[in-house]
């Protein structure tokens, strides 16, 4: 009998050492399922274009000590590059979500063959709809935005998984798609907001748990926030993106800048194409 592999993560900020990604080569936006792929449905996705950007995130990842994995890309499914979507690790392992719109569904269902075909462990949850871009964990507390994706029954079926854990959930204008296109936790304390998409009283709170880096309206729709820290103080994010990486350079952070422009015309950029799978503390 095969011993089941365990996932976990503690924050969002932790050494990630395993992820899970797919190759954008079925990418295309087929049926517009946010406002930046709207912006972009007549240019579409130059795939050749996205497979080199992909490529060479995956070899900078491998070069900093990350197991890369992938699952088989299917032309059924144009979205399945943004693999965060399909669940969560955390310290209990992996939690497989629920997708909110039809054409992302089924790729719940080839997650959860890729874990047992690799002998992961994982939960699930069934109830409403829960997508990982609108899940942040940051150790005893998981921040979930109230978004068009991320369901309340979702919500208190998570509170029942993790009863020692504060969830907060967080409302947000629902044309911002999920919670990391506007907030993400990069070190004990420091943390990336977009406060135009949050009401004056959540912005207040966030500002007083962490010292926040303030991301403006462009850089906002180049998906500023959506970057991937890998541990170590060390984060993944757009070169276009200049204003936020000197913010972020300015406070101690190691700013590797990876061009991805032909991906985010889908809606996702550096979090949203990465699955963690095992992060460290």
């Amino acid at each position: 009998m095969t011993n089941k592999r365990q996932g976990s993560a503690y924050t969002e900020y932790g050494v990630l050492k395993e992820v899970l990604m797919c190759s954008p080569e079925e990418m295309r936006i087929k049926k517009p399922i946010n406002e930046v792929q709207k912006s972009y449905e007549d240019e579409n996705i130059d795939q050749d274009k996205a497979i080199e950007e992909h490529q060479f995130l995956i070899e900078t990842l491998k070069n900093h000590g990350v197991t890369v994995q992938l699952i088989p890309a299917l032309s059924k499914l144009p979205e399945q590059v943004f693999t965060r979507d399909l669940g969560f690790a955390t310290e209990k392992g992996i939690i497989t979500g629920k997708m909110e719109t039809d054409i992302r569904e089924p790729e719940i269902k080839e997650f959860k063959s890729w874990l047992q075909d690799h002998h992961w462990d994982y939960l699930s949850i069934n109830d409403g709809s829960i997508e990982g871009g609108d899940v942040l964990i940051d150790e005893d507390v998981i921040y979930v935005g109230d978004s068009s994706r991320t369901s309340e029954q979702a919500v208190k079926q998570l509170e029942e998984l993790f009863p020692a854990k504060k969830i907060i959930t967080i409302p947000f204008d629902k044309k911002y798609l999920h919670l990391d296109c506007i907030f993400n936790i990069l070190s004990p304390g420091t943390a990336l907001l977009y406060p135009d998409a949050l009401s004056n009283d959540i912005v207040r709170d966030i500002c007083m748990r962490y010292r926040t880096i303030t991301v403006t309206e462009e850089e906002q729709f180049r998906l500023g926030t959506n970057v991937l820290s890998i541990g170590n103080k060390t984060v993944i994010s757009l070169p276009e993106n200049k204003k936020v990486n000197e913010d972020m350079k300015e406070m101690g952070f190691e700013v590797l800048e990876i061009p991805f422009s032909e991906i985010i015309k889908s809606g996702g950029s550096f979090r949203c194409v990465t699955m963690p799978l095992i992060k460290g503390k």
